[in-house]
């Protein structure tokens, strides 16, 4: 709790000063001025968490956290638990999705075992810091115990710590974890009071059935262990799960470093919630990658105040919304960068 509560105290409000001074510049360079959108948005908002207008590009990587979650008890996924270790090994030897997207972006992807419900997997390269083999069934009680929930978000505190001593200048967030979308849904269903109906997909892409069964086994996790949406940490061990409590603690930890940290989908949006809870002030260090296909996935935005880029349909998780949206961020600050001003280009107006 130590870690926890020092990185909290250390989050501070974005330098209003040199979000100013970028405004400024970008001002003064040869376009109308706002005609850029949220190209001009985003490079003020990195002003004003790097404390300065001098917004260069930086070393990025995405942290991928893996967890299981108990709730698969109830049939509430299309795929097996056992696809979990599975694909940290894929993530692990460079072939899933988020690897691909990492490379073309030129992002490093750290992968860690918070809690899978398997033997070890031995991989050098792979982060060991489970904390238990999956969370309990949340249909029935609760996910995890307290203590457990505030050992998740330390883990993603000390590993994006870690990133940022060895040179990451802007975060990303992803993960893995059959029947992930449940615990998410139920994380959301106890911070909006939506009726779960509205608010629960069809996540790897389940039948009617199995969706039926899902929006049953959310109802009873909130019924049965009462969430309260006043204490993250309480919504985190109740219906949570250690790899969104995980990404929780990478966000807090980026804020309390002054850096950026992209939200991956709908997953990622859940570990956003809690973190936003423990730190509302945390929110403004966030920065929303996509809009998932899961509906519950605008819900949270607007929760959390989060405009995002790229509308694509997506669902896959593993941080690849995020990934994608590293050459945005990067074009927009050459754009602030490399364009002439309007002096400079003797272009009078």
């Amino acid at each position: 709790m130590e870690l926890l509560n020092k990185t909290l105290s250390a989050i501070q409000e974005p330098d209003a000063t040199s979000e100013e001074k970028a405004l400024e510049r970008l001002n003064s360079l040869t376009k109308p001025q706002g005609s850029l959108g949220v190209l001009e948005d985003i490079v003020v908002k990195l002003a004003g968490i790097y404390r300065t207008p001098k917004v260069v590009s930086g070393p990025k990587v995405v942290l991928v956290m893996a967890g299981d979650h108990g709730v698969v008890e109830e049939g509430v996924s299309a795929a097996l638990q056992s696809v979990t270790p599975e694909m940290v090994l894929n993530f692990l030897a460079g072939g899933a999705a988020i690897n691909v997207f990492a490379r073309h972006s030129g992002a490093k992807v750290v992968v860690t075992d918070v809690g899978i419900a398997a033997p070890p997997i031995n991989d050098e390269n792979l982060k060991h810091c489970r904390i238990r083999s999956g969370t309990g069934n949340i249909a029935k009680g609760p996910a995890m115990t307290r203590e457990e929930a505030v050992e998740a978000l330390e883990v993603g505190i000390r590993l994006v710590n870690e990133e940022i001593e060895n040179g990451a200048q802007i975060i990303a967030t992803g993960e893995m974890g059959i029947g992930n979308t449940t615990p998410s849904s139920a994380i959301l269903a106890a911070f909006s009071k939506r009726p779960v109906e509205e608010i629960t997909g069809r996540g790897t892409g389940i039948d009617d059935k199995c969706l039926e069964r899902k929006k049953k086994a959310i109802a009873s996790a909130i019924e049965i262990n009462k969430p309260d949406a006043s204490d993250g940490l309480d919504v985190l061990s109740k219906v949570g799960g250690l790899e969104i409590g995980a990404m929780a603690g990478v966000m807090l930890g980026a804020a309390a470093r002054k850096k950026p940290v992209l939200v991956d989908g709908f997953i990622c949006g859940a570990a956003a919630l809690i973190a936003s809870s423990l730190s509302a002030m945390s929110k403004k260090y966030m920065i929303a990658s996509h809009l998932s296909k899961e509906p519950g996935h605008k819900v949270m935005l607007d929760l959390l105040g989060l405009k995002p880029f790229l509308h694509m349909d997506m669902r896959l998780g593993e941080g690849t919304g995020a990934a994608l949206t590293f050459p945005i961020i990067e074009a927009a600050i050459k754009m602030y960068n490399e364009m002439a001003t309007f002096e400079e280009a003797g272009v009078v107006m």
